[in-house]
């Protein structure tokens, strides 16, 4: 009996996944001008979907498919299943599933005003494909209206990109995905703080879509407690506070400790790469954060940013050139190199002497 009762469990992906474009995460550009095409009549037959995989693209074409069939006689639970037609270009790309397709399009809709085909992932459609479906492209029925996603523009033939109105979606910021993120887990009464939200929000790099997941694989690894410790020690990521106290033994110009830090580093499991990759970006973030304007690139704010600007205080701009120049040489040869622990170790002496060059010239 229990289990009857059970709330079946849904992703977040899924259970949050937007229902207007109201709802749209960071596509404020992109749902104006939808709405405005729809409210107008100015809606192209065909439109083309482009940006990164999990901004909002299927999320945009189903809402508008809703949208544009919308009357005063349906509301909001009216199933417009029967109108739309979903096509995964991936694992259906040969010409014989278009012209599947194209049959479906001469069928009027029984139902609403449109037939709404949404192709997702258009670009992998082979050439035949292509050419069997430029056809219907360029001579629609009224009652068809075509919305083409891609996550690669730049492989769709010319000829199919001329007859779509193209709407080029961008990467979700920090900011908004923070937002988000911070809007579900109060929703579910989770316990978090602003850095680890910021930190699950860097991580799936403007993707919403895996912000969410890597969100609820954070929820069950940490029992409901995302705090920085528990998100870093999950992820395996190393965190501000470990660059910072490899930063401040470069600083005293610490070789011995500063080779005893990296030890430790790679004896908690940490890999050598990520570690140098992390820390050249860690000193481009002391460069950025040195100027307001700069600092927004970031997208930190608070107590984060309060830190960032006092330890960059302590460099100068030349000294971090520097070192992210010795850094990004010792990346270069990572690869071909036979003792990659010896040319890291190497790097950091390098770095740390740098340092010690420099105070020893001013004098």
């Amino acid at each position: 009996m229990e289990n009857k009762n059970k709330e079946t469990y849904q992703v977040s992906a899924l259970k949050y996944r937007p229902k207007s474009f109201d709802e749209v995460v960071g596509q404020e550009s992109i749902t104006k001008t939808l709405k405005y095409a729809v409210e107008n009549d100015k809606l192209p037959q065909a439109l083309l979907f482009s940006g990164p995989r999990g901004v909002g693209k299927t999320s945009c074409a189903r809402i508008l498919a809703k949208v544009i069939n919308s009357t005063k006689d349906n509301n909001d639970d009216y199933d417009f299943s029967f109108n739309i037609f979903e096509l995964d270009a991936a694992s259906n790309n040969h010409v014989d599933d278009i012209k599947s397709l194209n049959e479906q399009v001469r069928i009027p809709p029984q139902n609403g005003n449109y037939k709404v085909f949404i192709i997702d992932e258009v670009h992998m459609l082979s050439s035949s494909a292509f050419n069997a479906f430029l056809k219907t492209l360029e001579e629609p029925p009224k009652h068809a209206i075509f919305i083409l996603a891609t996550t690669e523009k730049q492989k769709i033939i010319p000829t199919i990109l001329s007859r779509c109105q193209i709407y080029d979606f961008k990467r979700i910021s920090v900011k908004d995905c923070k937002f988000q993120l911070a809007k579900i887990a109060d929703n579910q009464n989770v316990n978090y703080d602003d850095e680890a939200l910021t930190l699950i929000a860097k991580k799936s790099d403007g993707a919403l879509r895996d912000a969410l997941y890597l969100y609820d694989q954070m929820i069950a690894f940490t029992e409901n407690n995302l705090n920085l410790k528990n998100i870093s020690e999950s992820l395996n990521l190393l965190t501000f506070d470990t660059y910072c106290r490899v930063s401040d033994l470069i600083i005293k110009n610490d070789i011995p400790k500063l080779l005893i830090e990296f030890d430790e580093i790679i004896s908690n499991g940490y890999d050598e790469l990520e570690f140098i990759v992390g820390l050249a970006s860690h000193f481009r973030d002391l460069i950025l954060v040195k100027n307001k304007q700069t600092a927004e690139i970031l997208e930190i704010g608070g107590e984060n940013q309060k830190k960032y600007l006092s330890l960059s205080e302590k460099f100068q701009v030349n000294d971090i050139l520097k070192i992210i120049d010795l850094i990004s040489k010792c990346e270069l040869d990572y690869r071909q190199s036979k003792n990659k622990r010896l040319l890291i170790e190497l790097c950091l002496m390098q770095i740390a002497s740098l340092r010690l060059e420099e105070k020893t010239k001013g004098l």
